[in-house]
């Protein structure tokens, strides 16, 4: 027998839930290895590592040059690693999810597939937003005009608490410093929700594509989650930011920061995997079993690694 090199791979019980991990880290500039179970961030100014099995994603900007051995590790435990433009715009990919279960994608497909469940928990999102009111026989359209009502009268409200100016919003992706210094700082906290999302959906198994509210892309389902947080996290972080930090050419990173903060003060990714695992109706045990059956169309499932004889009509061997 060889000696094995570098870090064996983790089990999975060695890892740490998706709810009590940290949020994310942003990078940029670096190079990334692995140092047995923790990644090597190297830059100019020396060498840290960061455990992988306690964050749970990787925000990696330009000048990111990652070695074999780190993205091996990232898929090992479960770390979404998400490719992201300069300052933090766009987003690209991510890594293996780190529950293993295909239930909470398959919840999603069936809830998503037929406009009356879809419909039902398009509602249950609006309802987490309007806790005091009764959403249950509105229309989309109706829930889609209370729910501008509500932004615009958030970018009002923060406007007028930071004393910050607003008129409307503003984003080019190709060009994030065209933007006034508010527009910048919200471009940079909603990134940040964007990025918890996807990686709370990635990492339990659930399909970033399969949106209920938005549609016709793959981060939909994105879209649809981050939205239930903006107006409590990203919008008034980024008018305070701005309103502290208005001048400071850096403002993407400092409003990042804050939104770190923010997020492990409020425990904001423990929460959202609640949240999602609600909204799927899924409950931890049925969504955490891992287990790989095969389909039937007649006996249901059946179980896997079994080898089967070839059955003739009547059912005979």
């Amino acid at each position: 027998m060889g000696k094995q090199v570098g870090a064996k791979k983790p089990e999975r019980r060695e890892l740490g839930r998706v709810g009590d991990r940290t949020t994310f880290l942003y990078l940029e500039h670096v190079k990334l290895n692995r140092r047995d179970s923790a990644i090597q961030v190297m830059d100019s100014r020396g060498i840290v590592y960061v455990p992988a099995a306690v964050i749970s994603v990787l925000m990696l900007g330009p000048g990111v040059d990652m070695t074999h051995r780190a993205m091996e590790l990232i898929g090992e435990a479960g770390l979404g690693a998400i490719w992201v433009g300069e300052r933090g715009v766009r987003q690209y990919a991510y890594g293996r999810p780190l529950n293993h279960s295909s239930a909470l994608i398959e919840a999603q497909a069936r809830l998503v597939s037929n406009k009356r469940t879809r419909l039902m928990v398009a509602r249950q999102m609006y309802q987490m937003r309007f806790p005091n009111d009764d959403v249950s026989g509105l229309t989309m359209q109706q829930l889609r005009g209370k729910e501008g009502a509500r932004v615009r009268r958030v970018y009002l409200e923060q406007s007028q608490a930071t004393g910050v100016a607003w008129s409307h919003r503003e984003y080019n992706p190709d060009d994030f410093d065209s933007g006034t210094p508010i527009n910048k700082a919200l471009t940079a906290a909603h990134q940040a929700v964007y990025g918890l999302s996807y990686s709370v959906i990635s990492a339990l198994g659930a399909s970033a594509g399969l949106g209920f509210v938005h549609t016709g892309h793959d981060l939909s389902f994105v879209y649809d989650f981050a939205d239930l947080y903006k107006a409590e996290y990203s919008i008034p972080i980024a008018f305070q930011v701005t309103a502290k930090f208005g001048n400071d050419p850096d403002i993407g990173a400092r409003t990042r920061r804050a939104m770190r903060d923010a997020f492990v003060d409020g425990k904001l990714l423990a929460r959202m995997v609640r949240d999602l695992k609600a909204l799927l109706g899924m409950s931890d045990d049925e969504s955490e079993i891992d287990v790989v059956s095969l389909w039937d169309d007649r006996m249901g499932l059946q179980k896997f690694g079994v080898q089967y004889h070839e059955l003739q009509e009547d059912g005979r061997s």
